[in-house]
């Protein structure tokens, strides 16, 4: 009976051991992995800037073609947009309100394989009322072919809505 709790206490100590030791990589920090994590994060970094300067410029071909095909938008107050062409729609409609200012910071990066989890926070300053909202977000990127394109864009205020101004 003693020899089957310490074989059971073993199997479970190295079960345990064993699913802790994932294949996540933390970028920027982990420089064992496959990925070069200081190059990814500049990567990342450019097109964060070049998605914000794109809303400024009213860029609906670059806010269009960054997506995935199957792309998803989790926009605050909204269903879920699936699709590319459903994700124009709402791009030019989000062009449209006047985005006069747009700045993406990165807090976090990490992924493995063919994704990158990006978390970070936003500034934006748009319509005729100069109206500004600052948030978070989080990006889901995913490799497609020799690039990185947004596959879910999910973010939400920190303003309350009584104070947004």
């Amino acid at each position: 009976m003693k020899q089957i709790f310490i074989l059971s206490l073993t199997i479970t100590i190295l079960l345990t051991t064993a699913c802790r030791n994932n294949t996540a990589i933390s970028v920027g920090k982990d420089n064992t992995s496959n990925f070069d994590t200081t190059a990814l994060r500049k990567m990342i970094e450019e097109k964060n800037k070049q998605f914000a300067r794109a809303h400024v410029l009213r860029d609906t071909a670059f806010l269009n073609n960054i997506f995935t095909q199957n792309a998803r938008v989790l926009a605050p107050n909204s269903e879920m947009i699936s699709g590319r062409s459903a994700i124009a729609a709402i791009n030019l409609a989000y062009v449209n309100y006047g985005i006069d200012e747009a700045h993406i910071e990165t807090t976090k990066l990490y992924g493995s394989g063919d994704y990158l989890i990006n978390e970070g926070n936003y500034m934006m300053r748009y319509g005729k009322g100069s109206t500004v909202d600052k948030g978070k977000f989080i990006y889901i990127w995913k490799k497609v072919g020799s690039d990185w394109k947004l596959d879910s864009d999910i973010w939400n205020s920190s303003t309350p809505a009584n104070q947004a101004k």
